[in-house]
This record gives C-alpha cells, sequence and structure tokens, in this order.
C-alpha cells in the first residue's frame, strides 16, 4: 500500500463535522493551539508569519507583500557585492570574472527595521548572444516586476555606450532608479563619480561595495522612496486578468487569440513556431477585459540549445511568471505527449492558476469512425497521464470556428476565484485537527509526528503551512492536499502545503 491509500481508513464523517463545527469555537481552539507554540524554538520568519495572521470572522490577514528592489547594470560592476553589502553575509557569489550571476536571485533584507526584497541580476549588455542573452532577458524581467530600481556602474571605469543603452531602459520602466557608483573606496575618487551626472538620472551616489562605505547612506535614501507594500502586487490586483496562452507548436494557440479578439491580431500558418515574441492583447469575452498572451511554443529540450526558439522560449516562460492564468492548449488529433506534460509541469513549478483547452474538437466529427475512436483513446490518455491536474477546469474547444470559446470564461474565472481563495485559521486547524483524529500519520522509527498548528500563509497559489512536531510523509502531505479539494474545492488552482518543523525549547 501506497501514497494516500495507506491513510483511508473508516467511513470519511469529516465534511459533516466542519459543517457542524461553530466558527466562534475553532478560532478559540485556533487561538490556544497557536499560543502553545511558544513552547517550541521558533525562527524569525516563523514569528512574522504569525504575527500577520490574525483571527475571527473575516479570517486570516495576510503579510503584505515586500517591496522589491532590483540590482541592475553591466557585467562585473560589483552588484553581487552590493547584494552581500546589503544582506550582511556572503550569500551572492562574488568573482572577479565578468557573468558569475547569471539568474535573477531573491533574497529578503531589513534596514533600519524595514523588510523588503532584493533582487540581483545578471549584467546586462545589449548586443548579447546564447546563454548572455538568456541573461539579460532576466535582467529585463526584474526591472518589471521591482518597485526601485539601483543601476550599479564602476566609476573607475565611467560610464560606456553599454551603461547609456541601460539608462534608456530604465526610463522607459517609469520605475524609481538610484544611480549607485560603484568602487568608489576613497574620497580621492569622488570626482570619478561625479562625472555620471552625465547620464542624466539624477545624483550618482558613490560607494564601495566591498567596504561597505557609503552603503548605509544609500539605504537610508532608499527607503524614503521604497513603498512599504510593493505596488507591483497591488497592480497584480487590479485591471484586466491575465491569462497566458501556452502549448506546443502548432497546437493553435495564436488561432485561439486572434478568435477571442475577434480579429486577425497575430500570424498563424501551418508551419509550426511562427509566434516568436509573446503578443500581447487586451479581448472583451464574455462580457469582461482579459490581457491575453499569446506565447512560443515550447519545444523539446534538445531544440532549445541555441537559435531563435531558445529566446522564444525564454520569453514565454517570462510571459507565464507575468501571467495570472495560464491556459495550456492541447490538439485532441495528436496523443497526449511528453511534452505536453512538460508545459503543464512548468506551469504548476510557476504557482500560476490553470486551464486545459481542448483544442482542435472540430476535427473529432460524431459521425467518423476514427474520431470516435480518437475520443475514446484520448480519455484514456487524460486519465493516465494527466491525473496529477485532475483538478484543472477542462474546456473542449475549436480555436478555427470559436466553438465552445465561451465556456473559456467561467473556466478561468473559477481557476482564479480558487487562486484568491483563502481558509480562515480558525476552519484550517479544525479541519486538521478532524482529519488527524480519522486518519493518524502513521508511526516511523518509533516515533509519530504531530501537526501543532497550521495556518495559511498565502494566496496566489494557496499556501499553508504546518508547523510540526516531525517530517511528515509526501503521501500524507498529498493526503491532506486531496481533502483541501474535497472540501473547499480549489479548482483550476495549485496547492502548496509545507512543513516546519520544530522541537521543543529546552528548560
Amino acid at each position: 500500500m501506497s501514497g494516500e491509500e495507506e491513510y483511508e481508513g473508516a467511513p470519511d464523517r469529516l465534511a459533516e463535522k466542519l459543517a457542524d463545527l461553530d466558527e466562534g469555537l475553532a478560532d478559540q481552539r485556533a487561538e490556544t493551539l497557536r499560543a502553545s507554540l511558544g513552547d517550541y524554538e521558533l525562527d524569525d520568519e516563523d514569528a512574522a508569519l504569525l504575527a500577520g495572521v490574525t483571527l475571527g470572522e473575516d479570517g486570516i490577514e495576510y503579510l503584505p507583500a515586500l517591496p522589491v528592489v532590483a540590482i541592475v547594470g553591466r557585467p562585473n560592476v560589483g552588484k553581487s557585492a552590493l547584494v552581500n553589502r546589503i544582506l550582511g553575509r556572503r550569500e551572492a557569489v562574488v568573482e572577479d570574472t565578468p557573468g558569475v550571476t547569471r539568474d535573477r536571485v531573491t533574497y529578503k533584507a531589513e534596514w533600519v527595521g524595514r523588510r523588503f526584497t532584493i533582487v540581483d541580476t545578471g549584467g546586462w549588455e545589449p548586443d548579447a548572444r546564447g546563454i548572455d542573452r538568456s541573461v539579460a532577458a532576466q535582467a529585463e524581467v526584474a526591472i518589471d516586476l521591482c518597485d526601485v530600481v539601483l543601476f550599479v556602474v564602476d566609476a573607475m571605469v565611467g560610464a560606456t555606450s553599454t551603461d547609456e543603452q541601460v539608462v534608456r531602459l530604465l526610463r522607459k520602466s517609469g520605475k524609481p532608479v538610484f544611480l549607485v557608483a560603484n568602487k568608489v573606496d576613497d574620497a580621492r575618487h569622488e570626482p570619478e563619480a561625479a562625472a555620471l551626472w552625465n547620464l542624466g538620472l539624477g545624483e550618482p551616489r558613490p560607494i564601495s561595495a566591498i567596504h561597505g562605505r557609503g552603503v548605509a547612506d544609500l539605504l537610508d535614501e532608499i527607503m524614503k522612496v521604497l513603498p512599504e507594500i510593493s505596488a507591483v502586487a497591488k497592480q497584480e490586483i487590479g485591471g484586466p486578468r491575465r491569462v497566458a496562452i501556452l502549448g506546443r507548436p502548432n497546437v493553435g494557440k495564436s488561432s485561439l487569440l486572434n478568435k477571442a479578439a475577434g480579429e486577425e491580431r497575430v500570424v498563424v500558418n501551418e508551419l509550426a513556431g511562427t509566434t516568436r515574441d509573446p503578443v500581447d492583447e487586451i479581448v472583451d469575452l464574455g462580457g469582461k477585459l482579459w490581457r491575453f498572451v499569446d506565447t512560443a511554443g515550447i519545444r523539446r529540450r534538445v531544440h532549445l540549445s541555441q537559435g531563435a526558439d531558445f529566446y522564444a522560449s525564454l520569453r514565454t516562460s517570462a510571459a507565464l511568471e507575468k501571467a495570472e492564468v495560464a491556459v495550456v492548449v492541447l490538439d485532441v488529433s495528436e496523443t497526449v505527449s511528453e511534452q505536453d506534460v512538460r508545459i503543464i509541469d512548468l506551469v504548476l513549478e510557476s504557482g500560476r492558476a490553470l486551464v486545459l483547452a481542448y483544442n482542435k474538437w472540430d476535427r473529432l466529427n460524431d459521425d467518423d469512425m476514427e474520431g470516435i475512436e480518437r475520443r475514446r483513446y484520448l480519455e484514456r490518455e487524460i486519465e493516465q497521464d494527466l491525473a496529477h491536474v485532475a483538478w484543472a477546469p477542462r474546456v473542449n474547444i475549436s480555436a478555427r470556428t470559436g466553438r465552445h470559446l465561451d465556456k473559456l470564461v467561467p473556466a478561468l474565472e473559477t481557476a482564479l476565484d480558487s487562486w484568491d481563495q483563502r481558509i480562515p485559521t480558525g476552519k484550517f486547524n479544525a479541519f486538521l485537527s478532524e482529519l488527524v483524529a480519522e486518519h493518524p500519520h502513521p508511526v516511523r522509527g518509533g516515533k509519530q509526528p504531530r501537526i501543532l498548528f497550521g495556518t495559511q500563509a498565502s494566496t496566489r497559489p494557496p499556501t499553508f503551512v504546518l508547523f510540526t512536531t516531525g517530517f511528515l510523509d509526501p503521501g500524507y502531505r498529498r493526503f491532506i492536499q486531496r481533502r483541501l479539494r474535497e472540501l473547499y474545492g480549489f479548482e483550476g488552482s495549485p496547492i502548496v502545503v509545507n512543513m516546519r518543523v520544530r522541537e521543543k525549547r529546552q528548560r
């Protein structure tokens, strides 16, 4: 016996018990459980999480999104060294060789009692090729997804043509920018920093990331303009909901966007891979405005090593990161492939809501034996290969004819509602108590881990944190996820269940 089956037992009375439970009593019980955590070793992150939890009729109050500071600049100007100086520890890798940092890396930082997120990026170059181009693209995404930008320039080298191109990029972003003149190790070099006024970004801030000179003053100035709550996160709540259309090449993504927009917005061709860059379009569908993003088809890994397809795939991933819900388009006339599964897993890893759109349904004719046969095999493929996303809304459409396109809107709304759903702390702990009473975690090595307290730490996607006395089996965590879906729906949204194993304080 394996997986969740191990935890099945007597007839499940969980739903009935929770329905009869008084909310006030549930909140009171949860408050008692939370207070009992004082007997256990908790770190600063635990305390911050619990401080943001308030119990009552409205459920929990979530911690606000921390403001984001992105550090950008060309290679080898000292961006990672500045990150380490701000963090007060050697976290980012620093070498004299340019291009050590490649991905966007985020860290939690604090200054004068204010917490914020800092993003270290790779060096930006305008005419980069190969992996350097992908590094530059990641830096551009970081600029889009931050509240304040620190533009780092090597004061000893001075402003280069690359720096001037970065300035143009920053001006387009409209974000507050601090011009940081790095490697000013003493007062003798400050005139070198003054020469950077010519970049037109205001006063250069002379610092030495290695020695710490001027960094405190820089942080003080940043705190004056940094919002208390991330403006990027607030933007995600309002405006048209953002929908990324994903799928392998030639499954009909562009046709879907054209039909939704009511015009030939993007080029459609039988040649696979026509779309290279993500195409944004505001469409009116179901009486609501949506921002649809048509993306390049994601090919097999072997084809991503070079050329335009590599960059197209990178931009597709960036578009998914900015989206709220992904519509993965599958071609019903072909078998569900490993590529299809990999694209769906990419959405799950990103934590976005998910809708599955089975396209080219008009090719499966009811009067055609071949079409009837294909439908039967399709259902079997879905059951076998896509069982891990059985919770995702399914829509059978024809992007070419527009058939059942109206059904896409309810599916999107359901997935987004689930993505935003919150469970009050009282109800969640009552759910855990009843679940453990009916199906306790098995004893492992003579010990049985207990769940001390649970809370929903965030939404988008719904993320739950369990304080436990020991490690919970992966199968038991999946069992908790499945029961959450049975009771609260979460249709179309991934669920994350994290653990924090804590030991009792030494007396």
